[in-house]
């Protein structure tokens, strides 16, 4: 099936913020499976989750920052560099049951989340975020970038999401999807009018849409796929999706380090 391209969001598009801001809620672990502390890990002389929080502290100044971290390591490092901080329990599955759980404390109305290994996000990213919540289209929205590279298309580690034709979420894996047939590279995608979208893991939410997604289980999707964004789906909400024209540097192996240009 061709989909017609989802209409971009730029910054210019979302000058007009609204009158309340979302609040930023960082959830942060050290029990990566891939990349264990990776965000203590020094770059440049500073822990990885420092860098994510000084990116943040430059393109979203005017937001609140939060971070939801999982014990006293990570708090201790993000009080010195002068953090706001909440602490919550190490044992939750994911970075959105996380913000979930503190905002039981905070109680704001609509959240952005920026993942602590994101130390290149945008103000572009962020302001998508919002624009996506403004339109109220739906309680969850989330963030895709086209793929340019068959190698990064079918890299594992980047996640690929498919749109229907009004921009909302189908399916996220981390297979590439949708498949073509009788593929021979990613310019067999603009034949068909289909963007192959790499997702970029940041989300912006509702109060009331976390307190359901934590009250549900985790299905068989999210279990099979280690992606949080398909309980959501297997709920039967929608979750909506600004295509932005840059991508993000998520660090989620080692190698990703030397990508980074901090």
């Amino acid at each position: 099936m061709c989909l017609r391209q989802p209409k971009k969001i730029t910054e210019n598009e979302t000058h007009k913020m609204p009158d309340i801001l979302p609040t930023i809620i960082v959830p942060a672990r050290l029990a990566s499976v891939r990349f264990p502390k990776k965000l203590l890990q020094e770059i440049k002389g500073l822990p990885l989750i420092i860098h994510t929080a000084n990116r943040l502290k430059e393109v979203a100044s005017e937001f609140e920052i939060i971070f939801a971290v999982d014990g006293v390591e990570l708090e201790e490092v993000l009080v010195e560099f002068g953090f706001e901080t909440i602490r919550t329990d190490p044992n939750l599955s994911s970075g959105t049951d996380r913000i979930a759980q503190a905002n039981l404390k905070l109680s704001k109305s609509e959240i952005l989340n920026i993942q602590a290994d994101e130390p290149m996000v945008q103000r572009e990213h962020i302001l998508a975020l919002v624009e996506g919540l403004k339109q109220g289209k739906a309680s969850m929205t989330t963030l895709a970038t086209p793929f340019h590279e068959k190698i990064d298309f079918e890299d594992k580690n980047q996640v690929k999401v498919v749109l229907d034709q009004e921009g909302f979420a189908l399916y996220f894996s981390r297979l590439p999807i949708p498949g073509c047939r009788d593929s021979r590279g990613l310019d067999d995608f603009s034949d068909s009018g289909v963007l192959p979208l790499k997702h970029l893991g940041l989300y912006g939410y509702t109060a009331a849409f976390l307190k359901k997604f934590t009250q549900s289980a985790q299905g068989g999707l999210e279990k099979l796929e280690k992606l949080e964004q398909l309980r959501a789906l297997e709920m039967g909400e929608s979750i909506a999706v600004s295509i932005v024209s840059s991508g993000t540097i998520g660090v989620d192996v080692p190698a990703d380090l030397e990508k980074l240009k901090l």
